[in-house]
């Protein structure tokens, strides 16, 4: 399996393990899961994200884990206005359903609740089960309006998730996963798809993003002129980055991801990246779209 395969990692919480999705050809989510896992497991993926997950469902992705886990597996911490010990108990209780005894990373899942009033305790908590032994590391996610460099630089992450794809090169083109990188900071590009953004089609695209449709056009215009497709050229562009030391994805089937797998073992595609970024606001941040 090629390299740039083992840069990939899982999303779980798009695995319908909460009810949220539905298995194919009548598959419950658990066999489902096990299959995706297995896939992974053999093309040697290497993260594990099962942030987004709670209870049930992590205790069924626990059930049906590949043992000896073959992944670095990343937990979500818990809301910081909880409290550490909160966030402590809820850390160890994800661990005990997923029944392991440490994980890969914990990551606080947006910096606003480090800049909070509990932001500091949140942090040393942290920082004391990282000594600990329970996590390996410790990190942030952050959007690309959440100043990272300037996050990298204040809390030092071992780890910061950051949104870059085919679309969206904000953060690629100002330098800003560069110069994060450089600290020593492992990043991880999540978002590549930009929530599916790029397979959409145009009778499809949400209504607020109708200002973006043409450019959207243009860019699945040149892909289809340079011989591939959107998902070999998300991957291909989202693996070939040197900034990012892991691509998150997402799939519910295993079908997804053998497709996957097989579209980041191939050539990245000869494009021209640099021509397929929008700079559309609204439709480069999911959280302004209109369901």
């Amino acid at each position: 399996m090629s390299i740039s395969v083992s840069k990939l990692g899982l999303a779980a919480a798009q695995f319908g393990l909460d009810g949220s999705g539905s298995a194919p050809r009548g598959r419950s989510p658990e066999a489902e899961t096990r299959e995706i896992l297995n896939i992974a497991a053999r093309a040697r993926l290497s993260v594990l994200d099962a942030s987004g997950l709670f209870g049930r469902a992590e205790t069924t992705l626990g059930e049906v884990l590949p043992r000896p886990t073959p992944f670095r597996i990343t937990l979500a911490a818990g809301r910081a206005d909880r409290g550490p010990d909160y966030v402590e108990a809820e850390a160890r209780a994800t661990l005990r359903r997923l029944g392991v005894e440490r994980a890969d990373a914990i990551i606080v899942h947006s910096p606003s609740e480090l800049f909070g009033a509990h932001g500091p305790a949140l942090w040393d908590r942290l920082q004391r089960l990282k000594d600990q032994g329970v996590f390996a590391k410790v990190g942030v996610a952050a959007h690309a309006s959440d100043d990272p460099v300037g996050v990298a630089k204040r809390f030092k992450p071992d780890i910061l998730q950051a949104p870059a794809s085919l679309l969206d090169q904000r953060l690629l083109a100002d330098g800003s996963l560069q110069r994060i990188a450089g600290m020593g900071v492992e990043v991880h590009l999540r978002s590549i798809f930009l929530n599916g953004l790029l397979f959409l089609p145009p009778d499809r695209v949400p209504a607020q993003l109708k200002g973006a449709s043409g450019r959207l056009s243009r860019v699945r215009r040149m892909i289809a002129e340079g011989r591939s497709d959107p998902l070999q050229a998300a991957l291909g562009f989202a693996l070939s980055r040197p900034e990012g030391s892991a691509v998150l994805v997402g799939v519910n089937s295993a079908a997804e991801l053998s497709a996957v797998v097989a579209a980041a073992s191939s050539p990245p595609p000869d494009l021209d990246w640099d021509e397929m970024a929008i700079d559309d606001p609204v439709a480069l941040d999911p959280r302004r779209w209109v369901a």
